[in-house]
Formats: structure tokens, sequence, C-alpha cells
């Protein structure tokens, strides 16, 4: 469940409760016809189950429900009884159902861990706390709390897997109800959806849950991309089904003529997968190669490749588009054969040949290993699928701070897809773009801290240079050597973030603490006061005021210029110093928080308002987009977007970070630089800048050339001014609907 997808989570639904609103008339009904629908299908797939413990839970869940609604007003409990329904299509175990059903209780309910322990199990209830966000907790704001959730959850599947998969299944059943709710909540939950949840079903090799959870989530979040990309998706469809009808019937007769048994059927390619394709690559659809395709399942290895054979025999294969997944699995254990074709007509299309083995690991993946009845929590220790989140798991040890955990989870969840190797013949898997220094780390932390060179297939290379399939990569090391802060502007993987940061913040962190005690002291010599009959209790009092567990947080702070050494002092030694006056803005720091008229504020520090900030030049953020502030010592408050590469990739340490927000009142305007890929055809200036001009938008520069990467396309290069987020996304919507727009992207 997601708190925002409910109408009466926590205490709303325990005020609705004591409200005494009986559920309607038929909702009884109802819910035991969905009951009786999900106990047949555990039947016919796990007849062995405790169908009397499986009936307890819904009736307690029931019960603790009982007067709770949806956004959509039918009765709460539909829900989790559809989260079972998923689980029981999944053919998961007891516990799972159970937890399915149970997932909500601890927190929408007054019901208690203990309760649900003594009831149903330490297994049931280890799950449903593992499930269970917090909510309750006063956190600082709402990234923390889903942060902090994550976290508990990720933890909770490294102790038992079921956690996840029903996490999952409860992400299903909300996006698949998503329609009643606000549209700025389904655009979170959808966000949210694409960025965490399908991308944990893709590296457990969930791939029938992901496609779906991907789809879902893309309809909420773009609409109108979603219904141009089925639109399209549908015309080739229709124009194309008779001819890949024919080539189904070609393959089945090819492949019996050669005794190869085998199923073959129609695939066509996902709209989220299809759009991902068309705006990475910039590419019309008539490019997607994979767009329409077979699918072989057959009954061994060996007739695997006979397919493959049997299909390339009959139609001439694209260069560069033969994958063999089956030598080398994915490292969620996807195998597979994929290759493209020139078809009859001179179209292309995709063949992907399996074993059926290999298609059930494909669509359910670690779902479908699972054998809880022998009493197995989760996966094996050496299980690949699980080994990057017990990875994850130790990694964030090291990072107290919540928006950087989810910084580094959304980059380690990011698809592996580049297969290299060490120059003894070990297999190392990567991200896409991984460098040497991504390799070297992967081999071994001291290996990444001392990597001063590498070679790749026996050619000295940058260290920032992207890494392909096969890849041969030779590290050359030095010793006493040590990362480098740039390191973090090109690695890919977690791993090689998290390490690179902690050598260098934790060398940061000693230069801060000796500048603060420098500062403290030669203020304190201004001043007069002498701190030598400063006690160290006064001084963790002191630190404790300002939020710093120790004093040496403090001297950090003071280092880095978070606190002015005055400040300190008069709480050290108040008798001897007063309070330090708020400080007059200077005439440089209003140009720079103003515009360049000086009319009105942009941004400023929660709670302070003597401290100067200015945007940073490498994100350049505009009104209404969230931003994060990092003190710079001697320049003041460097103000990001959130969403700045220096900030996602985590240049910047905790404890520089500082609250901003947008002031009130506007009159500004904000420079953007956008970058519209186009079809090459006259007329597409034109038709841009039209667009432009009747929403009053100033056009600092713009540029058009031919792109030379793609023959039939063009690139449009441009400098305007909005006044915010809002109208920027209202700019790129109308644009994105002008035919023969392929892409669109913002310049930081």
């Amino acid at each position: 469940m997601i708190q925002d997808s409910t109408p009466n989570s926590g205490a709303e639904a325990a005020a609705a409760a004591a409200a005494g609103g009986a559920l309607p008339a038929g909702s009884t009904g109802k819910l035991e016809q969905g009951y009786a629908r999900m106990e047949e299908t555990v039947r016919a797939r796990r007849p062995g189950e405790d169908f009397a413990a499986l009936r307890r839970a819904f009736e307690f869940a029931c019960e603790k429900h009982a007067k709770q609604r949806r956004d959509s007003g039918e009765p709460y409990m539909a829900h989790p009884l559809a989260v079972a329904q998923v689980l029981a299509e999944m053919q998961m175990d007891l516990v799972c159902l159970q937890t399915g059903l149970l997932h909500d209780t601890l927190e929408d309910t007054a019901a208690t861990g203990e309760e649900i322990r003594r009831l149903f199990g330490e297994d049931v209830a280890r799950c449903v706390n593992g499930v269970t966000k917090l909510s309750k907790i006063n956190l600082h704001n709402r990234e923390d709390r889903q942060a902090e959730s994550v976290r508990k959850m990720l933890l909770a599947m490294v102790e038992d897997i079921r956690v996840i998969i029903v996490k999952l299944a409860d992400r299903l059943h909300n996006l698949r109800t998503l329609e009643s709710l606000s549209r700025e909540r389904q655009e979170r939950i959808a966000a949210e959806t694409i960025e965490l949840y399908a991308p944990i079903a893709h590296r457990l090799g969930m791939g029938k849950l992901r496609g779906e959870l991907e789809d879902l989530g893309f309809e909420y979040l773009d609409p109108e991309a979603w219904r141009e990309t089925r639109a399209e998706i549908e015309s080739r469809r229709l124009a194309s089904e008779h001819g890949l009808e024919e080539i189904r019937a070609t393959v089945e007769r090819k492949l019996a003529e050669e005794h190869i048994p085998a199923r073959v059927y129609a695939r066509i390619k996902r709209p989220w997968s299809v759009y991902q394709k068309l705006r990475k690559q910039r590419i019309s659809i008539d490019q997607v190669y994979d767009l329409m395709g077979v699918r072989i399942i057959t009954d061994s290895v060996k007739n695997c490749y006979a397919a493959l054979g049997v299909i390339h025999n009959e139609w001439h294969p694209i260069p560069g588009r033969i994958k063999d997944f089956i030598a080398i699995p994915r490292p969620n254990l996807y195998q597979s054969l994929h290759t493209s074709v020139m078809g009859p007509s001179g179209a292309s299309f995709e063949v992907q040949i399996r074993t059926e083995e290999m298609h059930r690991v494909a669509e359910e993946g670690i779902a479908a290993h699972w054998k809880y009845k022998e009493g197995r929590r989760g996966p094996a220790e050496d299980d690949q699928r699980i080994a990057w989140l017990r990875q994850l798991v130790e990694w964030q040890r090291e990072m107290r701070d919540p928006s950087d955990f989810m910084s580094s989870l959304k980059v380690d969840l990011y698809p592996e897809e580049v297969y290299c190797f060490t120059p003894k013949g070990r297999v190392v898997v990567l991200p896409r773009d991984a460098t040497p220094v991504d390799f070297a780390y992967s081999i071994h932390t001291d290996v990444g801290h001392t990597c001063t060179g590498a070679k790749v297939n026996g050619r000295m290379v940058p260290l920032k240079h992207a890494l392909r399939n096969g890849d041969i990569v030779e590290i050359l090391t030095q010793n006493g050597g040590q990362p480098s802060r740039d390191w973090l502007t090109f690695v890919k993987t977690a791993r090689a973030r998290n390490k690179i940061r902690h050598v260098i913040n934790a060398t940061e962190r000693e230069k801060a603490i000796e500048l603060g005690q420098k500062v403290l002291e030669r203020e304190a010599r201004r001043l007069g006061v002498a701190l030598s009959r400063v006690s160290r209790q006064q001084m963790e009092a002191v630190a404790a005021e300002y939020g710093c567990g120790k004093i040496e947080d403090l001297q950090a702070a003071l280092g880095w210029g978070k606190f002015s050494a005055r400040q300190v002092l008069s709480k050290l030694a108040p008798s001897e110093v007063a309070p330090e006056e708020p400080a007059q803005e200077a005439p440089a720091a209003q140009e720079r928080d103003r515009g360049g008229d000086g009319k009105d504020y942009v941004i400023q520090v929660k709670g302070l308002d003597d401290l100067l900030t200015y945007r940073a030049k490498c994100c350049n953020p505009i009104r209404g987009e969230p931003i994060v502030g990092y003190i710079t010592r001697g320049k003041g408050v460097a103000v990001h977007s959130k969403n700045c590469p220096n900030v996602q990739n985590l240049l910047y340490e905790a404890e520089r970070r500082i609250e901003v927000e947008w002031a009130r009142g506007a009159g500004q305007s904000f420079n953007v630089r956008l970058v519209v890929h186009t079809d090459d055809r006259a007329g597409m200036l034109n038709q841009l800048t039209q667009i432009l001009f009747n929403e009053d938008i100033n056009i600092r520069s713009v540029e058009a050339h031919a792109d030379e990467k793609n023959f039939d396309s063009a690139v449009v290069e441009m400098t305007i001014e909005v006044r915010d987020k809002k109208q920027l996304e209202r700019i790129v919507s109308v644009m994105r609907r002008l035919s023969g727009v392929r892409d669109i992207e913002r310049v930081h």
C-alpha cells in the first residue's frame, strides 16, 4: 500500500472507524466472492496449503479495515484481497498470501505487531513489518520518510525476499486502481514506480511484473506520450499483422522440418520500452528493429542454438544485433538468444529463442524458484539476483543521509548490460557506459583506490572511457594512490561512488575540523575569550544546541562556514560576547539573490536571512523546481536543482547541505537551454518558434543544424526565458505534440 493512494490511512482511518460508518450493502458479499476466487486460485496451484489459516488472516483483516474506504469509495479491504489474488496467481506460499491480506494492518489500523505474531506466527509478523512504511515516525520531510521506508524494506528483503514480492504486488494493484486519485498523486506514485519498483522487479528477473508496472506507470506519468506511443504501435501492428503471421507460420514449418519441437508466437514490444528507445536513440518508430517479433520456446539448450541456425539460414541477420544471453546470462539470471533479421518484405523483426524453463524464469524471476515448504525464507547465499542487494545493504551503512541513500539506490538499480573480462577471463558485469574505475572497484576496493590507469583490449584508455561488451580490461595501480573527486563525475556504479566518497569525505572532514578549530580560536582571541576555561561538557552542550552529536561535528560545521564562530562563542561565554546582530545583505548578495534588476528575492535559506545564496551554473534551477543548498566556504550557499548531475553524482558532503526554498513573489525570468531533436524537414524551425511566440516567450538565441548521427534528423538548440517550471513544462508539452519532434532535452 502506498499511503497516498488510500483515503483513510493512519490516523484518518482510525477516525473513520470511530465514526462508526458501516460497509455499504452488498460489500460483504463482494469481499466473500473475492476471497472465494482467491482461495480457488490457491487450491488449483498449491492444494496443500492450510486454508483455515488463510481464512483467519482474511477475517482478521476484514475486521481491522471494516470502516475504511478507498478513494474510489469501495471498501478498503478490496485492496489487500486484490494483492493476495496477485500473489496467488504467482503461486506464492501461505506466509506470502497471509502477508498480502494483512500488509496494511500495522500501518492503517490499530493492530499491533505482537498481535499478528501471536495469531499468525513469526514469519508473517516479520514480513508484514517489513512491508510497513515508517509513516508514523517524525522525520524531516516526505522524501526522508520515503528513503527510510525503502531502506527498511531492503533490509527486510535480505532476511526474507517475500517482503519485496508482496510490496511489488501491492504496488501493481495500486497502479491498476490509480484513476480515482488527484493528478499530482498519480504522477508522484507513477514516477516512484518507474524509478524504484520496476527496476527492483527487473533486478529480481520478474519480467512480466516489471513490464506491467512500467506501462501503468508510463500511462499516468505522461498520458499524452503514452497515448501517442500506443497509437504508433497499434498502427504498425495492424499493418504488420498479416506479414508477422506469415513469418510465424514459416518459422513453425522450418523448425518442424528440422525436427525441433517448439511453440512459436508473436511478440510486441511494450509501450514504455518503445518510448524509452525512441527517446534515448532519438529515432523514428520505423527504426525500432525489435518492435515486432516472434518468440520461440523449445525443449533444450541444444535446440535453442539449432533454431537460431534455422532462422539465420532463412533470413539475413542484422550485424551487431545477435545477443547470446544463454552462454552469459544477465545478472538476474535471464537467459535467451536474441537476433534481428531482415524479413521477406525488407522489414526487420526480432527473434527470441529460449527453453521452457528459461521462459518461466524470464517471466517470474526470483518467484519461480521458491520452495517455501522446505522452510526457505529467501534465495541461496550465492543467488546472483540477490547478491547486489546484499552489497547494497552493506554500503548503505556508510550513508546516513536519506537523499544520498536514494540517489545511490537509483544508480544501483540501473539495468546491467555490459559484460567485460579480466585478463584471466573472469566475467565482470557492469552498467551501460561503466568505466575502468567502476571495473577496478568491482574487482576490489584497494584496486579502485590505487587505480592510476587502464588498458582496454591492450590499449591505454582514459579512466572515463565507456566500456563495451567483450572488452578485456587491465587496471594499472600504484601504491599510495588515492581516488580523485573528479571520478565522481563519470563513475556509474554505486559501489565505486560510495567508496570514492568515503575516502574523499574523510579527508575533507579532517580539513574542516582543523579549520573550524582555528577559526574558533582566532575569533576567541579577538574577542578576549579564554577557551581554556571552557569545559568539554559546555562545548558538548553547545554542539547539541546546533544539532551536532559531537564537538568534532560542530568544528566541522564551523570549518564549512555553516555557523559563525561568534555565534558559538556567544553561547559558550554569553557574559563576554554579545549575540551576533543579523547581517545586512550586501548589494552583491542582493544582485545574486534577486533578479538582474534587484526587485525581488529568488531563493532564501530556511530560518536564516543573512546567508548569501546563488544559483549554481551547472544546473541553473528555475522557480518551482525542487532545490537543495550546499555551503561553499567563502562563497555562500550554492543552490542546485535536486536533479542536478552533480547532486545525483553525490559530489557534495551531506554535512554541507542546508535547506533552501523559493521566496514568494515573482518577476524574474530564468534562462533555459533546450535541445530539440526533430525530423529534418522544411518549416520545422518556424513551427517551434511560433509556439514560443504564442506563449509570449523571449528567445535569447536559436541555432539549427542537421544531426550528424541520424541522416534524416535535425537538431535545434535554443535559449529561452521562462518564469517557472510550470511554464517550461507547458512549452515542452506543446512542442512534443508537434509532428516530427522526436525528443526534447534541457541542457544543464
